[in-house]
C-alpha cells in the first residue's frame, strides 16, 4: 500500500484552509493546515510534505516566500498556489520560482482535486531525456509557463501556443480537449484550453501571451495525439495575435529542454 500524500493547506482565512481541507482529505490523503507563512514554515521544518497549497497574499510571509524557502528545503515538495486575478502576473512569476502551479479564485473542488490528481501523477513520472521531446535546433526560441503552456513568436508576428510535454505526461491519458473560438480575446494567465484526462477529468492551460485568437488547430480535435507525439510541432493548439508581447515575454521562461 502506498504511503499517504501528506498535505499543508496554508491560508490566513480559517473558512478557507477548513474548506480545502475537507475536499481533499480522504483515505489517501492527511490534510494539515496552518493560518499564517510563519506557521507554514514553522510546521515544515518538523514534517516533510507532498504538497503544500498556499495563497499567495497573506500578511507578512507571503505565499511566494513560503514557495522560495519550502523548494530551497525540498525541492521535490511540490507547491500550488492559490490566487486571485489582480495577482495572476505574480502568479506566473510564481511558476517561475518553481510553482507546480497555480488556481485562480474563484475555483470548484473538481479543479483543486484535478490539479492535486496531476501531482499525484507527475511524482510517478520520471523526467527522462531520452522520451521528452526535442526542439528542432532551427525553430526561434519557445517562451513558456513551466510544465504549462509554451509560446512561439512566428516571422509573421504571431504567436502559436501549446501544451508543454510535462504537463500532458501529469494527465496518464488525453480523452479530449477544448479550445477558444477565433476572435477571443484572452490575458496572459487566464485559462485559453481544457484538456481531458482518461478519468474525465478536466485540467486547464494558461495561457502565455496575451492577445486575440487568429486560428485554432482543428487537426487536434481530429487526433488527439499529435498532443503527446508533437506537442511543438503539429500538437500546437492555438494562434493569436500578440496585444502586450515585450511584456508578456519578459515574465516567462525560455523554454530548456
Amino acid at each position: 500500500m502506498s504511503a499517504k500524500l501528506k498535505i499543508l493547506v496554508v491560508d490566513d482565512e480559517l473558512p478557507v484552509c477548513k474548506s480545502i481541507a475537507s475536499v481533499l482529505e480522504n483515505k489517501n490523503s492527511l490534510v494539515e493546515t496552518a493560518l499564517s507563512g510563519e506557521e507554514a514554515l514553522k510546521k515544515d521544518r518538523k514534517q516533510r510534505y507532498d504538497l503544500v497549497i498556499t495563497d499567495l497574499m497573506m500578511p507578512g510571509i507571503t505565499g511566494l516566500e513560503v514557495l522560495e524557502t519550502i523548494k530551497k528545503r525540498r525541492p521535490r515538495t511540490a507547491v500550488i498556489m492559490i490566487t486571485g486575478f489582480p495577482s495572476i502576473k505574480t502568479a506566473v512569476e510564481s511558476i517561475k520560482s518553481g510553482a507546480f502551479d497555480y488556481l485562480p479564485k474563484p475555483f470548484t473542488p473538481q479543479d483543486l482535486r484535478n490539479m492535486v490528481q496531476r501531482v499525484k501523477a507527475s511524482r510517478k513520472t520520471a523526467r527522462s531525456a531520452e522520451t521528452d521531446p526535442k526542439i528542432k535546433a532551427h525553430q526561434p526560441h519557445l517562451y513558456c509557463i513551466p510544465d504549462n503552456s509554451w509560446a512561439q513568436v512566428g516571422r509573421d508576428g504571431l504567436v502559436t501556443a501549446g501544451a508543454h510535454h510535462m504537463f500532458l505526461k501529469g494527465l496518464d491519458q488525453v480523452s479530449g480537449i477544448e479550445l477558444p473560438e477565433v476572435g477571443d480575446k484572452i490575458i496572459q494567465g487566464e485559462a485559453y484550453a481544457a484538456i481531458s484526462d482518461g478519468k474525465k477529468r478536466s485540467h486547464r492551460l494558461w495561457m502565455p501571451v496575451s492577445g486575440q485568437i487568429t486560428k485554432i488547430n482543428k487537426g487536434i480535435m481530429n487526433d488527439l495525439s499529435l498532443l503527446e507525439r508533437d506537442p511543438y510541432g503539429r500538437g500546437w493548439l492555438i494562434k493569436l495575435s500578440p496585444s502586450q508581447l515585450e511584456e508578456n515575454l519578459n515574465s516567462l521562461l525560455v523554454m530548456n529542454l
